[in-house]
C-alpha cells in the first residue's frame, strides 16, 4: 500500500505539514497531532511496538489481513 502525505494528513484530520515534520524528525508536535496519526496508521493495519512485545527494541509491523 502507498500512502502519500495528503492521504495520511486526511485521515489523521491534521495539515499535511504535521505529516512533512514528523518524517523530518523536527519536534514540538502537539500531542493531539501524535495520537491522530498513530491512530490513522493503526486504522491501516500498522502495529506499534515496544521493546519486549516480539521485538528487542521499539518498531512498527504490519498487520496480517486476510484478503
Amino acid at each position: 500500500m502507498r500512502l502519500g502525505v495528503r492521504e495520511l494528513a486526511e485521515l489523521a484530520d491534521v495539515a499535511p505539514a504535521t505529516i512533512s515534520r514528523f518524517e523530518g524528525g523536527k519536534g514540538g508536535m502537539q500531542m493531539r497531532s501524535v495520537e491522530a496519526l498513530r491512530s490513522a496508521l493503526e486504522g491501516l493495519g500498522v502495529q506499534f511496538l515496544a521493546a519486549g512485545d516480539i521485538a528487542r527494541a521499539p518498531g512498527v509491523a504490519l498487520e496480517d489481513k486476510p484478503n
